[in-house]
């Protein structure tokens, strides 16, 4: 298995062009970025551990996440036990992400790149799996951007759609710093959006005090509504040190840590809490019901370009690192090429979830895009663990360990082990497993994913470890 090497051009790499390229050379260069999956070199780092509070808070403001934030009191909990179950299912789902993205500054690499090491040739299913996520998230989140977009401008939704779709195109396009910044801008814009959303909330809508479900369901509830705010967090794992892979080896993790932890599940709880308080109050969960709760006139216009600039954010991140994620699988396409592609696919998927029920299509795929991901955590997490000892403290060279020979078995049948241990404690609309169905509708299949592949991986992992390979 070979890694792709790190140094200044492909002349002096080996590598094809397409996966090296140009890189930002400061915070504020905002030229497209040509870069693929190549380490970026030390030499080529910059920034603070700072911006990775924005770059993970803008993208989560968004009505996905208001949408989400409804469910809790749609299963018959009330807003106090809904939102204990929306902090706890955040902080969980955001933990992995933030330790993740620690790693980017170590090694220059992105997540689905760096997922390699552990996968050796059998690293194209996680990738297929994420860069179809990105797809899928563009969708979900184009949804309703597209929609706002369209009310706002008075136009068809379709071409809302196509607009913002081609907006977000471009971002992912120019790439890494562009991202950067604008979710920087976008971090005050979008948060004074959602807090006038909020105040209008305030304002005669009241929460929901007391649950419709008790007992056996009630507990159901709560770990369904936990587990949905899990999978929010939990999505951006496989992103996470996409966004982090340009800091120098000298930032601080600790501080990278807690910047990405407070972005996400700042952002993610307070959107979803927003949509606890108003589930009454958001009964067209569209752009027309936003702008009807806000009073028309200029605060309703304020609040659908809130609600189309904030999926742009989002979106921009999805193409980003679906471009990353196609080039890992082999594909070799530039990454500016690969970034609009996700774009382009979004949007007859956007134009699908808009025909019919929009509200079970949009459950079904929220929780579908995310199932393999804690059995990807899990293997990858333990990899990282046996290198780490294996280096005895030396330095992390991308290169020097993508040359070390590489099973690609053990990784895959754990991922392959987890995903159907997963199975019978699914709970969707389109599918109830038997065990969650038998737990009143109670969802822990990210939890036994983890652990099934934990169970499976590390043993084999930590075998090769000890016979020194």
């Amino acid at each position: 298995m070979s890694f792709p090497h790190a140094p200044s051009g492909p002349a002096a790499t080996g590598h094809p062009p397409v996966l090296d390229g140009r890189t930002p050379s400061a915070s504020g260069d905002l030229r497209i970025e040509t870069r693929g999956i190549a380490p970026v070199p030390e030499s080529h780092r910059y920034g603070a551990p700072g911006r990775l509070f924005t770059v993970w808070f803008a993208p989560n403001l968004t009505m996905t996440g208001v949408f989400t934030g409804t469910i809790g009191i749609v299963l018959g909990l009330d807003f106090t036990t809904a939102l204990v179950a929306v902090v706890l299912g955040t902080l969980v789902g955001a933990a992995p992400t933030a330790y993740l993205g620690t790693w980017g500054s170590l090694t220059g690499t992105g997540q689905l790149p760096l997922a390699r090491l552990a996968f050796g040739r059998a690293v194209a299913v996680p990738g297929v799996l994420q860069w179809l996520s990105s797809v899928a998230w563009d969708a979900l989140i184009g949804l309703f951007g597209g929609d706002a977009l369209a009310r706002l401008c008075g136009w068809p939704f379709w071409l809302g759609v196509l607009v913002m779709m081609v907006g977000q195109g471009l971002l992912g396009v120019f790439g890494y710093e562009a991202i950067h910044r604008l979710q920087k801008v976008m971090t005050f814009v979008l948060a004074a959006a959602f807090v006038a959303l909020a105040v209008k909330l305030l304002d005669g809508v009241h929460p929901t005090t007391s649950g419709s479900v008790h007992g056996a369901d009630r507990a159901g509830a709560f770990v369904l509504t936990s587990t949905i705010a899990l999978s929010l967090a939990l999505s951006w794992a496989p992103y996470a040190s996409d966004f982090s892979r340009y800091l120098p080896r000298s930032a601080s993790r600790p501080r990278m840590f807690w910047y990405t932890l407070l972005g996400i599940s700042v952002s993610f709880v307070a959107v979803q809490a927003l949509g606890l308080w108003g589930a009454s109050a958001f009964t067209d969960q569209t752009a027309k019901g936003v702008d009807e709760l806000l009073g028309g006139g200029a605060l309703g216009a304020f609040g659908l370009l809130a609600v189309a600039l904030a999926a742009l954010c989002s979106n921009a991140m999805n193409d980003y690192s679906g471009s990353l994620a196609l080039q890992t699988v082999g594909v070799p396409i530039p990454r500016p090429l690969a970034a609009a592609l996700s774009a382009v696919l979004g949007f007859p998927l956007v134009l699908w979830m808009h025909a019919a029920d929009t509200t079970a299509r949009f459950q079904n795929v929220l929780l579908f895009v995310g199932y393999w991901i804690p059995g990807f955590v899990a293997v990858v997490a333990v990899d990282w663990f046996a290198r780490a000892g294996e280096r005895g403290g030396v330095p992390f060279d991308p290169a020097a360990e993508g040359d070390r020979p590489q099973p690609w078995w053990p990784a895959l049948a754990a991922f392959v082990v987890a995903f159907g241990a997963a199975v019978p404690f699914m709970d969707t609309s389109l599918y109830v497993g038997p065990v969650a169905a038998a737990l009143h509708g109670a969802d822990l299949a990210y939890y036994v994913a983890f652990v099934a592949a934990l169970a499976v991986y590390a043993p084999l992992r930590l075998r090769r470890r000890a016979a020194g390979r």
